[in-house]
């Protein structure tokens, strides 16, 4: 038996008046979120849901996730978290998809989720902070408080234990079944490379539907009985005022967050003394944010690799005295990588070998919930294919090039689109930047940069392609560029760039 929701229940054993959530209403110990997440587990029951029955739940970095989320688990029924800004038709496809009978949805989101709900014929609908006017019912429907602890479901380890949906960048998202093993080897076997203690609190501003969050925030806190300093969405002053008063140890973020903190704390001053190491992952992190957060912040930030078909982690920087910086680290403990060719031939190391990341081990998920196509393709040779694109080098160390999806094709030559991104940053007058290709009749592709300036940097296009002529190769250099306030971004940060092409 493996319920991934003994992780909370241990914990609450071990430390039961510690404090598991910090959060702007106050604190809720470890027998309390225990005790509440028995109460959502045993109304679930008493209404029909139980193992293997998928329930969505929709909410941000708030109190009532995790909450809500140890409570499913309990039941053994299937964890199905949805991002709250879908728009009703996005929500009614995965609830559709996954086969959703019960959602448990946030006011703010409620609307259209209501609508979405409707669309695929899911009728019980609960909502936290439910207004007069909500849909469906209020979330404190679920909470009535029981007498006796819930027993934990008797699971297989190979049970699923969350269907999470990929982040949609490159098509229609699809379900990652991901199982009780996997997520609980997520949660324990990253939290003991960077040697993580009960006492730590780990800043929480990751979204909790998102698998980076819920595994490597979330789940890793729980598992070891450390407190969360739960931040709704990311704003610069929210997450350093956070880290002020909670005396936050550990910083999960994404490469844009450390970019946005790093310009935030040119003008402003917070007290963040108290974090031992920052971790990041989702995309790769521009080696001037790096540098420059490091410098700034007086913290080493240790980078990882993983993707949401992986219950987040594939590789990882092992610790502060034994990384290699701009490096996604080395494969974890019972995983293996390797880097194919396009024949699935493996490549040998060195940064002239660039070829695809392909994976396998315990990490990988099950499959696409309902896409037998789309899991064989992805399984093809019986590694999981990442459409990542990188080299190793001689002491296994893995770095990332681009997406195999985002690779621009011009005249022949390829173009990494990160490789001319990390060009850009460095120039003083770019904040953000991303590379796309676009057709082009005589070349195939031709190579566009879309910039968003730093205030009260007036920047033109000449300037910006002039920058990139003289530090890439002729191929390379973008020949369009565009100007915007702000770049389209996922719910975890991570640029959208289909939206930009």
């Amino acid at each position: 038996m493996l319920n991934l929701a003994v992780i909370l229940r241990e914990s609450a054993a071990c430390r039961p008046e510690a404090p598991a959530l910090l959060h702007d209403g106050g604190t809720m110990t470890y027998a309390e979120l225990d005790a509440r997440s028995d109460a959502v587990a045993a109304a679930l029951l008493t209404r029909g849901v139980g193992p293997g029955d998928p329930v969505a739940l929709q909410a941000p970095n708030i109190p009532e996730f995790p909450v809500a989320y140890y409570g499913i688990l309990k039941t053994g029924a299937v964890v199905v978290p949805l991002n709250v800004l879908l728009r009703a038709p996005e929500v009614a496809h995965q609830l559709r998809d996954s086969g959703t009978r019960t959602l448990i949805t946030w006011a703010g989101a409620a609307d259209e989720a209501a609508k979405g709900a409707a669309k695929a014929d899911v009728t019980e609908v609960f909502v936290i902070h439910a207004a007069a006017d909500s849909p469906g019912r209020p979330f404190t429907d679920l909470t009535t408080p029981v007498t006796e602890p819930v027993p934990l479901a008797d699971r297989s380890p190979t049970d699923i234990a969350a269907i999470v949906y990929t982040s949609g960048t490159t098509g229609v998202p699809k379900g990652a079944e991901l199982t009780h093993f996997q997520m609980y080897m997520n949660a324990d076997i990253p939290g003991r490379l960077f040697e993580i203690k009960a006492e730590d609190v780990v800043l929480t501003v990751l979204p909790l539907f998102h698998v980076y969050g819920m595994s490597s925030a979330m789940n890793l806190g729980i598992r070891f009985g450390c407190a969360l300093s739960l931040v709704p969405r990311f704003t610069p002053e929210k997450v350093l005022a956070a880290i002020e008063r909670d005396r936050a140890t550990i910083f999960d973020g994404v490469p844009t967050m450390f970019g946005a903190l790093l310009a935030y704390t040119d003008e402003h001053s917070y007290d963040t003394s108290s974090l031992r190491v920052c971790v990041s992952g989702g995309d790769a992190i521009p080696a001037h944010v790096f540098d420059a957060f490091e410098q700034q912040f007086q913290v080493p930030i240790l980078e990882g690799y993983g993707m949401t078909e992986t219950a987040s982690t594939i590789t990882f920087n092992p610790g502060p005295d034994d990384r290699r910086p701009y490096s996604v680290g080395r494969p974890v403990w019972g995983v293996e990588v390797q880097v194919w060719d396009d024949e699935g031939r493996r490549m040998p190391p060195g940064r002239n070998h660039i070829g695809e990341f392909v994976t396998r081990g315990y990490q990988t998920m099950r499959g696409y919930h309902g896409h037998p196509r789309a899991t064989a393709e992805a399984f093809e040779g019986g590694w999981f294919h990442t459409g990542d694109l990188g080299y190793a080098d001689a002491d296994g160390f893995l770095f990332i090039v681009d997406r195999k999806k985002e690779l621009i094709i011009r005249g022949g030559y390829n173009v990494y689109p990160r490789e001319v991104e990390e060009v850009l940053y460095r120039h003083p007058g770019v904040r953000e930047a991303a590379v796309v290709g676009v057709p082009d009749e005589r070349l195939g592709e031709e190579v566009k940069a879309i910039i968003v300036a730093r205030p009260g940097h007036a920047l033109t296009v000449e300037e910006i392609v002039d920058y990139c002529r003289e530090r890439v190769a002729a191929y390379k250099y973008p020949r369009l560029v565009e100007f915007r306030d702000a770049l389209p971004l996922t719910g975890t940060g991570k640029v959208l760039k289909k939206d930009l092409v």
